[in-house]
């Protein structure tokens, strides 16, 4: 059975295409032979159109295993160029997708700064603006210049209120010395007498 195949594999690598080629050209020997060798003119004009017809069909078959080559050829080249445009377009791709990585990356890190800065602002605007701020610390200020003047004027008042009190006492006290003095004197003059 393998030898079989073997003779078929053999006959469609001679044969071609399966056209029936080398039957073809057996058939057009045998009556190239047998219209060389015979006499009659019937049978010559009938071998020699059936010449002609088994040279027509050999040109014909081969014409077009002709183009089916060319037609080959040109597919080829074809599926070459869609795949040389088919790897460009992966090629692009890749590096369509490193892009797009890098991009979503950079995205990350602004959307985690954009976080940062949100919870930022937040606590910025949980304090009173600068304005504001600055506003009231100078009244605070001028609150305190105040208080300070008001405090150096009460300070002066009790000051001068100790000295007039610290006079006051030592006075008292001099006239207690004096009224004890004046006393003791009485006393010593009513004992005198």
């Amino acid at each position: 059975m393998s030898t079989d195949d073997e003779v078929i594999r053999k006959r469609l690598l001679i044969d071609g295409d399966g056209g029936g080629d080398d039957r073809r050209f057996n058939a057009l020997m045998k009556l190239f032979i047998k219209w060389c060798n015979s006499d009659t003119p019937d049978l010559d004009s009938t071998s020699l159109q059936r010449m002609l017809s088994i040279l027509s069909q050999a040109e014909f078959a081969m014409t077009k295993a002709t183009f089916i080559h060319e037609m080959n050829k040109k597919q080829m080249e074809r599926y070459k160029q869609i795949q040389h445009d088919i790897d460009q377009n992966v090629n692009l791709a890749h590096e369509e997708i490193e892009k797009c990585k890098s991009d979503l990356e950079e995205a990350k890190f602004v959307r985690k700064n954009r976080q940062e800065y949100d919870a930022l602002a937040g606590v910025v605007l949980s304090h009173p603006d600068r304005k504001k701020t600055t506003s009231e610390l100078e009244n605070l200020n001028s609150e305190l210049e105040e208080l300070t003047d008001t405090e150096r004027k009460l300070n002066g008042k009790l000051e001068m209120r100790r000295k007039q009190f610290h006079a006051l006492l030592t006075t008292i006290h001099h006239l207690q010395e004096t009224l004890n003095e004046d006393d003791s004197d009485s006393e010593m003059e009513v004992d005198e007498k």
